[in-house]
């Protein structure tokens, strides 16, 4: 017999196993449903929670999701309309609301809404106390506003989807006229996520050329004051069309909402023009308005001034009040 040792073999190398993840969505409708859909495919979850009054509907959706988890990033599908089902949430994403008609503006929305909010939002909190809230129903400035002054969280834990859908409308339209990828153009649309919104030209960039610079195909620039005003109007118009021919939007703010909620679970640190509450941003308060801000673990961070003209701020300005005096009509 040898005197040597024993060979063995190498052990394994150890992978810190990553957090896991459990996704709470309240209200299993177009968006919810979609929403949960995308985290999943993006396996942004491990565990997606729906919780919905309709226990029929609610059991329905989480039953087809989970017959396509062969198919997806492994993750499991809860359904229910107890809302214990939300428990240790690590964030909460809040769908529920009155369904937007043809030709209902977002704000018309705000009483019905903000009594769903008033219903749920305590128990949300007690149900799910360290989790991070955001708001994906409209009007969701206003409901934001609402919503903190009811949950009583810090501001950085509960904010709203707010612009990041426009801002991706904004450059779908931008990449068309162009031909140059959406992901490649960076511009925001700020204010309310609504009617009174404001596209921020002055700052907007295609890769590193300011879009008031790019040129057409004879050498002149391409995006004049018409074409900027005809922009505007079709990112403000584009949720009504889509609302008046399908009766919901639901595909591109799942996905808004989803990389709003990597951004969360993976600390991303990133830039997105969320609504939160504007402690003195451009010398505005007491109102919750989307502008670039960083979003990570916590929730919502810094907000970042980008540079806008004068004409920009007075748009922003117009904007804040519009959403603050329909949060006063309400009691907020």
């Amino acid at each position: 017999m040898s005197d040597e040792a024993p060979t063995t073999a190498p052990s394994a190398t150890v992978v810190p196993r990553r957090k896991s993840i459990k996704l709470g969505i309240v209200g299993a409708g177009a968006v919810g449903s979609t929403l949960a859909y995308a985290a999943l495919m993006r396996g942004a979850a491990q565990t997606v929670a729906l919780y919905d009054v309709n226990r029929a509907k609610v059991e329905a959706e989480a039953l087809d999701l989970g017959h396509g988890i062969q198919f997806v990033p492994m993750a499991r599908v809860q359904g229910s309309d107890d809302i214990a089902v939300l428990a240790d949430s690590d964030v909460v994403v809040f769908t529920a609301g009155a369904k937007q008609k043809p030709g209902q503006t977002r704000l018309d929305l705000a009483e019905s809404t903000i009594g769903i909010v008033r219903q749920l939002m305590p128990r949300l909190v007690e149900t799910a106390p360290d989790a991070v809230h955001v708001m994906v129903t409209n009007p969701v400035d206003v409901v934001t506003f609402a919503a903190l002054s009811i949950s009583g969280l810090p501001p950085e834990r509960l904010f709203g989807s707010g612009t990041v859908l426009d801002s991706s409308r904004l450059r779908f339209v931008l990449a068309q006229r162009t031909a140059v990828a959406a992901q490649n153009i960076h511009a925001y649309v700020v204010g309310e996520h609504g009617d009174s919104e404001i596209a921020v030209w002055s700052s907007a960039m295609i890769g590193s050329v300011p879009l008031l610079e790019w040129k057409g195909p004879d050498g002149s620039p391409l995006f004049d004051a018409p074409a900027l005003a005809e922009i505007a109007t079709d990112v403000v118009q584009s949720a009504y069309r889509v609302i008046a021919g399908k009766g919901a939007t639901n595909y591109a703010i799942g996905l808004a909402a989803v990389r709003v909620l990597e951004a969360i679970v993976n600390d991303e640190r990133r830039i997105l023009p969320v609504s939160s509450l504007l402690e003195g941003y451009r010398d505005l308060r007491d109102v919750c308005l989307s502008v670039p801000a960083v979003v990570h673990a916590g929730g919502v961070g810094d907000r970042i001034e980008v540079p806008m003209t004068e004409l920009e701020l007075d748009g922003l300005r117009a904007s804040a009040q519009a959403v603050r005096a329909t949060a006063r009509r309400f009691g907020f």
